[in-house]
């Protein structure tokens, strides 16, 4: 067993739960969606992204580029939440934009997953 592989898949896992959790619920109810697990995922996301920095295989670019992506979109959207907070009032656009970024890092974590899998099973033992 890769101990490397079980860390690296625990992040890149962990990391698609917590968007998951995060994402669902109504786009257009903050209440349903906690600041906490926002910034839980984000700082996953980030080790997950930390651990695939390694990986010189062409899937391991790609799976960095999933993870970026995932880190920029997750970023985004607690910068939105910052500034819905504190400059621009909370309102349906703000919320819905919040939630439609965490869906777009939502998709990147889940192709990660699927390519992290797909490598895992290809893998020779």
């Amino acid at each position: 067993m890769n101990l490397e592989k079980v860390i690296s898949g625990f992040f890149i896992i962990l990391a698609l739960t917590m968007n998951f959790g995060f994402f669902y619920g109504d786009p257009t109810v903050l209440d349903e969606h906690s600041r906490y697990e926002l910034f839980g995922a984000i700082i996953v996301n980030l080790i997950a992204t930390i651990y695939k920095l390694g990986d010189k295989t062409q899937l391991g670019a790609v799976l960095l580029a999933t993870s970026l992506v995932a880190d920029i979109q997750l970023i985004g959207a607690a910068s939105i939440w910052a500034l819905g907070e504190y400059v621009t009032g909370m309102n349906t656009e703000v919320v819905v934009a919040i939630i439609s970024f965490s869906g777009g890092a939502l998709l990147a974590n889940i192709v990660s997953v699927i390519l992290f899998t797909g490598d895992v099973l290809k893998s020779k033992r």
